[in-house]
């Protein structure tokens, strides 16, 4: 077999076999696509020691492409029993192939035969944001100043989204599982098999089923269906604390008053006591501002009601200026947890959500 009809046509010109899937990606019908085989040779058969990571969906890989190639891949195989369909991996395959930007991910290519799906992305040598968010080691590496560059590079890459790029995109499942770092712990935003695309004047949708992921959904998302721009922004505003704080917001739970990771915050940020709020690591005396005006622009983002919340632009414009007086935030959505008696369930009994991080989809809104 002539493998190198089966490559990647990057500069040097190669020949790609087309999809069946052609007439289902209309304009994406140029997106290269993989063989099961090239992509076997690349990840060593999918090995275990290749595999970067598994959720809900199946594994992430990492491959190399054989010469004359050879760039680092992360191949995302879908599970044949991955609550991620079909539709989902069309999704993804449409949106992100349509979208470029310095914090999106690169989808390379994709591979469809028979029952294997699997997506080509290009390898980001340091993995997600929650392990170094919340994994024991990694967590020492990260400093104020590249935190906020994570912080500042996930706005961006949000407001394009929204706003910037040719599409108008929502997300729905921003969190720091799928926030990818590269080589430079730039930020590189992933995952879109959830996201919708906005057409025209669109300014929000309704769902039945409610897709992502339980502690980052906005109240009117979670219990009506409703998603909008203003429901990415919530997520980010809980990615923001999450990152200030170093503490998760899924499994975070204060005993003493029941409080949520957002009901922390503002207890403290009320009582005049943010230093407590900051990961000890991050309390550099020469940030102290800036890093009062983040999680001050991250209570700003889990308010409530969605007119409350700021869009993405003036997220980044109250991000980056100095100056700037910021809105006087009141108290954020879900602030209060209980703990439900299962704690493997994917509701909660209280007000707020379960501990479980896994992404969820509902049959239904509530």
């Amino acid at each position: 077999m002539n493998r190198n009809r089966y490559m990647v046509p990057f500069d040097k010109g190669e020949t790609v076999e087309k999809s069946s899937m052609t007439g289902m990606l209309g304009d994406n019908s140029d997106l290269p696509r993989f063989s099961f085989e090239m992509l076997a040779i690349a990840t060593n058969d999918f090995s275990f020691l290749s595999r970067l990571g598994q959720g809900g969906f199946g594994s992430v890989y990492k491959g190399i492409l054989p010469s004359p190639d050879g760039r680092e891949i992360a191949v995302k195989r879908l599970s044949i029993t991955s609550g991620q369909g079909l539709e989902e991996f069309k999704n993804e395959v449409v949106v992100i192939s349509r979208l470029q930007h310095r914090n999106l991910v690169r989808l390379l290519g994709y591979c469809f035969e028979g029952n294997e799906k699997m997506l080509v992305y290009e390898y980001m040598p340091n993995k997600s944001l929650d392990l170094f968010l919340f994994g024991p080691v990694e967590q020492r590496i990260l400093n104020w100043k590249v935190c906020f560059q994570i912080i500042e590079g996930i706005a961006r890459g949000m407001l394009y989204l929204h706003r910037d790029s040719r599409l108008k995109v929502i997300h729905r499942d921003l969190k720091a599982s799928n926030v990818l770092l590269d080589e430079q712990l730039n930020p590189k935003i992933s995952d879109f098999g959830m996201a919708r695309i906005f057409g025209g004047n669109e300014v929000q949708a309704n769902t039945l089923r409610v897709v992502g992921t339980y502690g980052y959904m906005s109240p009117e998302y979670a219990m009506q269906g409703k998603f909008s721009e203003k429901s990415d922004v919530f997520s980010f505003g809980v990615l923001l604390l999450e990152i200030v704080t170093g503490k998760k917001n899924t499994s975070f739970y204060d005993y003493e008053e029941s409080l949520s990771l957002l009901g922390y915050t503002w207890k403290l940020w009320k009582e005049d006591k943010v230093e407590e709020i900051v990961y000890p690591d991050l309390s550099e005396p020469c940030f102290l501002t800036e890093i009062l005006r983040c999680i001050q622009v991250g209570l700003l983002c889990v308010q409530e009601f969605s007119d409350d919340r700021p869009n993405m632009s003036s997220v980044i414009s109250m991000l980056i200026s100095e100056t700037a007086t910021l809105p006087t935030p009141r108290e954020p959505a879900f602030t209060q947890r209980k703990i439900s008696q299962n704690p493997d369930s994917s509701q909660s009994s209280g007000k707020t959500y379960s501990r479980n991080e896994l992404t969820v989809s509902l049959s239904q809104g509530r």
